[in-house]
């Protein structure tokens, strides 16, 4: 089975955690300095997560934009208490917003849902105004394939269940296919930076095997029904030795270009 992003009881699926405050502080150290953002609009915004986390790294208003009313109604709870932020229904190919009215995009775990990417990067071209930044943060399949460790828990999704490793690869771009895309787009590259971003820190196991039990923000999880979840969940058990404040980290690339 997959998530179905459409249905009401997923709505708060990806609109119940919050980023990671290294997040912004990443985003504003590989921007050039001192540059400040008017208008942004974050593409698959799902629960407007992001969309917060743009706004709390400085950019003045953020439109999300995702093809779910489902998840947009997760998103404007979330983001309740942010009057900077609006939502919109549209996809990624279509979003129905004005041409150049943007000078930032964002797409955050968005492209792995794509089997074409060269679309959506033209839409993204085409709201951004001329010198605009585009964002595009994803995991290769290098990335999803780091082994599980203390810290990169998802590593363990994939020694537990090769049909997880399978998907996951398969639904995976490669740096490659990227950078072709954004060329193709005319975006020029600036920066391909690989890094590490905290996903959230649990005060317990138990807080751990919780989340992984109501797949929380993890639609790879989907993938499983209810009896081969708990045996991952105890595989993980049974892996990690620390009991208290676990720090998990997802292994990322993200690419920021320009319309120049």
């Amino acid at each position: 089975m997959s998530i179905n992003f459409h249905d009401e009881k997923n709505k708060m699926t990806y609109a119940s955690r919050k980023a990671n405050a290294s997040w912004s502080e990443d985003i504003e150290a590989l921007l050039p300095p001192g540059k400040h953002f008017i208008r942004a609009a974050d593409l698959g915004c799902g629960g407007g997560i992001y969309s917060k986390a743009l706004v709390d790294a400085g950019v003045e208003s953020v439109v999300g934009v995702d093809f779910s009313q489902a998840m947009l109604n997760g998103a404007v709870y979330n983001c309740k208490d942010y009057e900077t932020i609006s939502f919109q229904l549209g996809s990624a190919v279509e979003t129905g917003l004005d041409d150049e009215a943007f000078d930032l995009v964002l797409a955050r775990a968005l492209i792995h849902h794509l089997d074409q990417i060269e679309d959506t990067f033209n839409e993204s071209y085409r709201i951004l105004e001329k010198g605009g930044y585009f964002i595009v943060q994803d995991r290769t399949p290098e990335d999803v394939l780091m082994p599980g460790s203390e810290e990169h828990i998802r590593g363990y999704f994939f020694e537990k269940f090769e049909k997880l490793k399978i998907t996951e690869v398969r639904r995976r771009h490669t740096s490659d296919q990227v950078k072709k895309a954004l060329a193709t787009a005319g975006f020029t590259l600036e920066k391909e930076v690989p890094f590490w971003e905290v996903r959230a820190t649990y005060p317990s196991k138990m807080r751990l095997k919780e989340e992984l039990r109501h797949r929380i923000g993890r639609s790879i999880l989907y993938e499983l029904d209810d009896y081969e979840l708990e045996e991952l969940i105890e595989f993980i058990d049974q892996s990690l030795t620390k009991e208290r404040n676990i720090v998990e980290k997802d292994r990322w690339t993200m690419w920021i270009a320009r319309k120049l």
